[in-house]
């Protein structure tokens, strides 16, 4: 989920609130609130308990409450190690647990506690750093009174304080109970990033151990043995979105052994029973009746005439830079192009599942979500519980990308819990899965640009149609007809066009949307980087000379462009039979520059050899972490371009599972090259940046290689298939 489409209160500052206290054990527990946290706090009428953000117990171990979801993203030790640098800590005694779903937990650039928009560093950096300069400065106090000295003599230093003079040293452990007693500091200094001893380095990652073993908990983890009396359900959801359950005869599951239950919801039916396999095998013998509703003649090539038509009405001004109009009516050269989009699925290895139990005194769920401050707002008030009464424990995630940041699946099982008056572990099918999803929208855009005599642009225009995740979500978002998520990096774009207009159609189609990896950037980097390269095509210069030409203004981003072309080779020669395309993007405060680097194998199948990518994500905290994210998103942008679409007929997604919507496989994986730039920038996100650019850099090095000029995707829909 976009940052900036959340208000942004302002991260913690010098005054706020910080408290300390003795933990268990006669350790230190260092806890603050955030400002959101205490406002919502105060608009409630309520306070609200200070939680622990930090404890050091006795034997020098240090945990830290993680407030974020861990996705694979890395932030169950991105998060740590910034309280390790300003605590001085031994990193090898750093622990870590998912925080509690509490106010005081809230990600300040959204003002309540999710996850998403590749957010975390950039939401928590300032605040963490503080909890453990915090830290460390009672315990160099506590020292300090213990040997009577003066504070200026203790440094801290990998979990002790040391006494500069004379070389006595003394554990954080051992110091925790009196320094749980020393007042917190007013102000602390943080260190300069020349100082910075673990930031900024490569680090092993926490949970590796626990995964490797297999004792990371996911969500579809949970059983008996955490949750007593659990029961286990199975759902099927109207095969039509907005559909509606009519009837259904509970008989044939309930006569099959181990069935407890057949649950019926608005729009679903859900079988409980002992295991899944059962649950599952009573769901399939039952025949429900439908109320197919509005949407059950939906169909592909509708939804995309639709959209096209949407092109030739009507729209919003998103974004206007003198009269491109003119300027391209009068322009040399005149150039048009329509591009189109599919919807798209997440695909999350882990379906969606989740825990809950619904008792007199309020709901508990056990849940892989990235969206705990949701689940204690809406689905505690659909039950009738205020947020106190609504505990959430976050497991790990099974893959997010925004998916789970939706409240569906809690929705489910908080309601077949409230109904079988029993706990209840609900897993939804991959079929399930992926036939109702909240897609990633699809979109056509129409780009128009004049060109001059010398081939540059003298105005360039987007008019993009797409149906409107924020209608739905955050409706408040939608200014004047725009949904921001629709036409971001068109209205942020780099490039010095001249002239400039972006326009958009908000076209809901009846079916749901919501963020997917990277959202609406993952359709606009398609259709301007892909558009960028037929200009330059068309004033018959060299795709990244042209780029740099529209850079002039823009050093930072052309500079990763330059270290892109130099990381994938762009001025040495090809192999025969190769051919290299290129794109560059801005998403969540980080540009990208990726170079693909393919060949055909025969008329149809596509090898992409190389990936070349450079990342300026500012203040890099982790970089074995950033590598690894830049990598993943090329997976999944790649396996989208390549394959990625659900297509309707009759209302009904036709993709059910991974034979019907492929991802890229490890035969097929290119070589990967990733480039971290040394930036002193404030930190952008990493999750998601990775994935723009990876289509329109695959399709440019498809048109130079062929001479065809994809404008659509994916490849597949093209006869092109990846080797």
């Amino acid at each position: 989920m976009p940052a900036h489409a959340i208000p942004s209160p302002a991260l913690l500052s010098r005054r706020s609130l910080l408290k300390a206290g003795a933990a268990a054990g006669g350790g230190l527990l260092l806890s603050f609130a955030l400002p959101a946290s205490s406002r919502t706090a105060a608009a409630a009428g309520k306070t609200w308990p200070l939680n622990a953000w930090l404890r050091i117990d006795t034997d020098g171990t240090v945990t830290m409450a993680v407030p974020a979801a861990e996705m694979g993203q890395g932030i169950d030790t991105s998060l740590p190690m910034l309280v390790c640098e300003e605590l001085e800590a031994d990193w090898r005694q750093m622990r870590y647990e998912f925080a509690p779903a509490n106010p005081v937990y809230a990600n300040p650039l959204f003002g309540m506690q999710a996850t998403g928009g590749s957010t975390a560093i950039r939401a928590f950096s300032e605040p963490l750093r503080k909890v453990g300069a915090t830290a460390r400065e009672m315990l160099r106090t506590a020292a300090s009174e213990r040997w009577k000295v003066a504070l200026s003599e203790c440094r801290a230093d990998k979990g002790f304080i040391v006494h500069s003079k004379t070389g006595r040293k003394v554990g954080y452990g051992e110091l925790a109970a009196a320094a749980a007693k020393v007042p917190p500091p007013a102000t602390v200094t943080l260190k300069p990033p020349g100082e910075w001893k673990i930031l900024g380095r490569p680090t092993k990652r926490l949970d590796t151990a626990l995964k490797t073993r297999g004792a990371a908990e996911f969500g579809i983890d949970i059983t008996a043995k955490t949750v007593p009396g659990l029961l286990v359900g199975a759902v099927m959801a109207s095969p039509v979105y907005g559909g509606t359950l009519k009837n259904v005869d509970d008989a044939p599951a309930l006569a099959i052994k181990g069935v407890k239950q057949v649950v019926r919801l608005p729009d679903a039916v859900v079988v409980l029973a002992d295991t899944y396999w059962t649950a599952r095998t009573g769901l399939l013998a039952l025949k429900p009746e439908w109320d197919e509703g509005a949407n059950a003649g939906l169909n592909d090539e509708g939804l995309f005439a639709d959209l096209r038509k949407a092109l030739d009405g009507p729209a919003a001004v998103a974004k206007k830079e003198g009269e491109p109009d003119g300027a391209i009516s009068g322009a040399a050269r005149k150039i048009e192009a329509l591009y189109e989009v599919p919807y798209l699925a997440h695909a999350t290895m882990e379906p969606m599942n989740a825990t809950a139990s619904v008792t007199a005194g309020g709901l508990e769920v056990w849940a892989p979500t990235q969206a705990q401050g949701l689940i204690q707002a809406f689905v505690g008030k659909a039950l009738g519980f205020p947020p106190e009464q609504v505990k959430v424990h976050t497991t790990f995630l099974g893959g997010g990308f925004g998916r789970k940041f939706e409240l569906d699946f809690i929705f489910q099982a908080a309601f077949a819990s409230k109904a079988a008056g029993a706990p209840v572990k609900l897993i939804w099918s991959r079929e399930e899965d992926m036939r109702h999803d909240f897609y990633r929208p699809a979109a056509a855009c129409r780009m128009t640009a004049g060109l001059d005599n010398a081939g540059m642009p003298v105005g360039v225009t987007a008019k993009v149609a797409s149906p409107s995740i924020f209608s739905r979500v955050f409706p408040q978002f939608v200014k004047d007809g725009v949904d921001p998520m629709g036409v971001e990096g068109l209205v942020e774009t780099p490039y010095a066009f001249g002239t400039h207009r972006v326009e958009y159609v908000l076209k809901n189609q009846g079916i749901p949307v919501g963020f997917w990896r990277s959202v609406g950037n993952s359709f606009t980097a398609f259709f301007q980087e892909c558009f960028v390269d037929e200009l330059a095509a068309a004033a018959k210069q060299d795709p990244v000379a042209f780029r740099l030409s529209l850079l002039k203004n823009k050093p930072r981003f052309a500079a990763v462009l330059k270290q892109a072309a130099d990381l994938g080779g762009w001025s040495i020669p090809v192999p025969a039979g190769r051919a290299r395309g290129v794109a560059l993007h801005e998403s969540f405060g980080s540009i990208v520059a990726e170079v693909v680097e393919i060949s055909m194998v025969n008329a149809t199948d596509v090898k992409v050899h190389q990936v070349a990518c450079v990342v300026d994500c500012g203040l890099a905290i982790n970089p074995s972490t950033v590598e690894a994210q830049m990598e993943s998103a090329i997976v999944y942008g790649l396996s989208a371009a390549a394959y990625g679409k659900i297509s309707l007929a009759n209302g009904r997604a036709q993709q059910g599972n991974f034979p019907d919507y492929p991802v890229v496989r490890m035969a097929q994986m290119p070589v990967i090259k990733v480039r971290i730039v040394d930036s002193k920038e404030a930190h952008g996100g990493v999750g998601e940046p990775g994935t723009p650019p990876i289509a329109p850099a695959l399709v440019n090095a498809l048109a130079k290689l062929t001479g065809r000029r994809l404008r659509s995707l994916p490849l597949s829909n093209h006869h092109f298939n990846l080797v």
